[in-house]
């Protein structure tokens, strides 16, 4: 279902699968968004890190997952803007 959401949109994921955080990803970044994971993720010193609980669109139907594309949708552009104004 999730290929399918973003395909409504124009973006392509069907050769993409969810990864594991791990430091190494981590590094490269200002600013660390995760989804959940809790204490699960690395935690690299002298980044900045927001946690978005999210559900997982695991399983779920194609309007819910239609819903959580659209609410991280939303969440990045907020961010994005927040970030510029730095």
């Amino acid at each position: 279902m999730v290929v399918e959401a973003m395909q409504e949109i124009g973006i392509d994921v069907s050769d993409h699968r969810p990864q594991e955080l791990t430091d190494d990803l981590a590094k490269w970044a200002d600013v660390v968004v995760t989804m959940g994971c809790g204490d699960e993720c690395p935690y690299i010193p002298g980044r900045r890190y927001i946690d978005w609980e999210l559900a997982d669109p695991a399983d779920e139907p194609l309007d819910a997952v239609r819903k959580t594309r659209d609410e991280i949708g939303r969440r990045v552009r907020e961010l994005s803007l927040m970030l510029d104004s730095h």
